[in-house]
């Protein structure tokens, strides 16, 4: 029997892109939390790096009777060999034109923002430049309002209910994670409305809400809904 084992942390944008496909593919899956900021992040931990010499989250392994078989990293990466692997119910448009263009909006984000404003980012910023919390926050929020500019852009000549029109795509579970995060640095969404149309479509499926940051296993009690 074929399964997963999901290694992630409760608010990383990243892994909820990979616990949404895994959940819309119906897949079975385990969760171990890694923690990003405990002890100094479990990330860095000897055994961690061995197997994601990266030090990132996600990672995923694919378990065959209990046998780790795989491990990947990288979200994107992920995303595309599960799509592979389980092709229905799909994550990407069938016609090629669509597909490419379902991937560019999804590397607007995991290129063209992601990197700019996630933990060890604005970690180096403080450790490397003496940044403050304040200076952090509207470094994030540069690089997410230059990132959204285009996904606006893109949007509305992409947009349907979801980003791809009807069908929930990759690029759907790059863009609601990005706009949490937007919102926790205090980013005004008010001037992409087809983007904010969107992600209030998304904010209700019940896929994105399954796997929301505040109801998984590591979730602190106090962020939990």
């Amino acid at each position: 029997m074929v399964g997963y084992r999901l290694y992630g942390y409760w608010r990383s944008s990243a892994s909820w892109r990979v616990r949404a496909a895994l959940t819309f593919k119906g897949l079975p899956f385990e969760t171990t939390p890694v923690h990003l900021v405990k002890g100094g992040g479990e990330n860095h931990a000897p055994d961690y790096a061995a197997r994601n010499p990266l030090e990132t989250v996600p990672m995923l392994e694919v378990l065959q009777d209990g046998v780790v078989t795989l491990r990947l990293a990288e979200s994107l990466a992920i995303l595309e060999y599960l799509e592979e692997v389980h092709p229905n119910p799909p994550l990407l448009p069938g016609d090629p034109a669509q597909r490419a263009a379902t991937r560019w909006l999804a590397e607007i984000i995991n290129s063209g923002i992601h990197p700019l404003q996630n933990l060890s980012t604005l970690q180096e910023l403080e450790t490397a430049f003496g940044a403050g919390a304040a200076q952090k926050k509207a470094w994030a929020a540069r690089f997410i309002h230059r990132g959204l500019k285009a996904v606006e852009a893109r949007l509305a000549v992409t947009a349907g209910t979801y980003c791809m029109g009807g069908l929930l795509t990759t690029a759907d579970l790059c863009l609601l994670p990005q706009i949490y995060n937007a919102r926790r640095y205090g980013v005004d969404l008010n001037r992409y409305p087809v983007t904010l149309r969107v992600s209030a479509n998304l904010e209700k499926h019940p896929v994105m809400v399954a796997t929301h940051p505040h109801c998984q296993p590591d979730t602190p009690p106090e962020e939990r809904r």
